[in-house]
């Protein structure tokens, strides 16, 4: 009688085990399916975020293109600016040498020398004189030539509104008859520019 207890309390432990185990067994499979559902959510957030950074890379990349493409332009054109504020003076002289031997720098038609054009030499034979002023043209047109290829032009405002920012006055006169005040009334020298760029203002006589 005394082993019947016994037997029955072993029995119920055996029981009570393997319903644990059961129920492990059961729950395992609830576990791996929140898991599995869980793993495509994850790769999707993990795709946007490399799909956000190629995105921001390629944005950066591209700016730092444009901000380099600008920073060589403003560069070169620094570069040319500085040449042509170099070479400036030198066409000054030697339009001054020009017009000292009576050599018209700027025809009523509009064309010749201040338009980068030089003379052809005549044929005929020619005095010294003249032979030293066609050489002196000949260098005048390339020199202006070579600017204006650099993007450099010069510019005459007579009769302009006096502009502080593109003229320099030098003297003022009186306004004639019919004048308005403040105007260009001559130029002394030619103003150059290269783009927005001003390399040299133009040297005037301003109306008063």
């Amino acid at each position: 009688m005394s082993k019947r207890p016994q037997m029955e309390a072993d029995i119920a432990e055996t029981e009570a085990a393997e319903a644990a185990s059961v129920d492990e067994a059961t729950g395992a499979p609830e576990a791996e399916l929140s898991e599995e559902e869980a793993g495509p959510a994850d790769l999707e957030r993990e795709r946007d975020e490399y799909l956000d950074l190629a995105q921001r890379t390629r944005a950066e990349l591209e700016n730092f293109r444009k901000r380099s493409a600008r920073a060589a332009q403003e560069a070169e054109q620094r570069g040319r600016a500085h040449v042509a504020r170099g070479l400036v003076p030198a066409v000054d002289n030697l339009e001054r040498a020009l017009q000292a031997a009576g050599v018209d720098l700027v025809p009523p038609d509009g064309t010749g020398l201040a338009a980068g054009e030089a003379e052809e030499p005549p044929s005929r034979e020619v005095s010294a004189h003249e032979a030293l002023a066609a050489g002196i043209a000949l260098v005048h047109s390339e020199i202006v030539g070579a600017l204006r290829a650099a993007g450099v032009e010069s510019f005459d405002p007579a009769g302009e509104k006096f502009d502080p920012n593109r003229h320099e006055a030098l003297s003022a006169r009186p306004a004639a008859n019919g004048e308005e005040s403040g105007v260009v009334a001559e130029t002394l020298q030619r103003g150059y520019s290269l783009g927005d760029v001003l390399i040299r203002p133009a040297r005037v006589v301003v109306t008063s």
